[in-house]
């Protein structure tokens, strides 16, 4: 395969990985803290024995965008969006994991855990304690939580520190690799849920575009194809 080859290989691949990405923005444009994601397209320059050097474009980077998604009022006592930059603290059996996702609940220890059953931790790295027969329960702009004007505890509102890079799993957890501090600029808001980031409007143009951008690539590649069989066929006639 000559360099126009590999050039365009790696171009549908990088595109039909874009398309999958954007594909899983729109599905999750209605779930509660998702993060929308972009790809990266790098250029690779290789060495040739004597030969030109060879450049190709691979869209292997993804990009989170942590712009702030829309709050939307519940009224739930245990829904609590971020307002700002950070992230929850939550314990699950791989580890510390962070998360825009608020919706939280007492699990039957009366600890705050989310939907699959982690635990919501404070700063420090404990698990917050809910008492049974707290009625009168808020949750200041800090993440102080209070009940008969006593402090129970505080959610731990936690950023990556310069350098870290976070890691996408499960869909709305994330996996810092490096250090993790807590937010400088943030607050939380009870009774709120924070909505996807995702533009939907925006996604399907861009799907648009990315799949005009491949159907260009694989006419290219077609008449590419059909060029070397050409030229085969005139040489070996000869």
């Amino acid at each position: 395969m000559d360099n126009t080859g590999y050039t365009t290989l790696t171009r549908q691949s990088g595109l039909m990985r874009e398309m999958r990405v954007i594909a899983n923005n729109i599905a999750n444009s209605a779930t509660t803290g998702f993060r929308q994601e972009g790809v990266i397209f790098s250029e690779y320059v290789a060495p040739a024995r004597n030969a030109e050097s060879l450049s190709m474009a691979l869209g292997n980077v993804r990009n989170t965008s942590l712009e702030q998604g829309t709050l939307t009022s519940t009224g739930g006592r245990f829904d609590f969006a971020i307002e700002g930059d950070g992230f929850f603290m939550l314990e699950t059996p791989a580890g510390e994991r962070l998360t825009r996702a608020g919706s939280f609940t007492p699990n039957a220890e009366s600890e705050l855990v989310s939907p699959q059953g982690h635990r919501v931790l404070d700063a420090g790295g404990a698990p917050i304690f809910i008492p049974p027969d707290a009625t009168d329960l808020s949750v200041g702009a800090d993440g102080t939580i209070s009940a008969g004007g006593r402090a129970l505890g505080q959610i731990g509102i936690m950023q990556a520190a310069e350098g870290t890079q976070l890691v996408r799993e499960d869909g709305v957890m994330f996996r810092a690799e490096g250090d993790i501090l807590p937010a400088e600029n943030a607050s939380i808001a009870q009774g709120f849920l924070e909505s996807s980031n995702v533009n939907p409007i925006g996604q399907v143009a861009r799907m648009i575009e990315v799949q005009r951008a491949y159907e260009l690539g694989q006419n290219f590649a077609e008449t590419e194809n059909e060029r070397m069989k050409s030229a085969l066929q005139t040489f070996f006639k000869r």
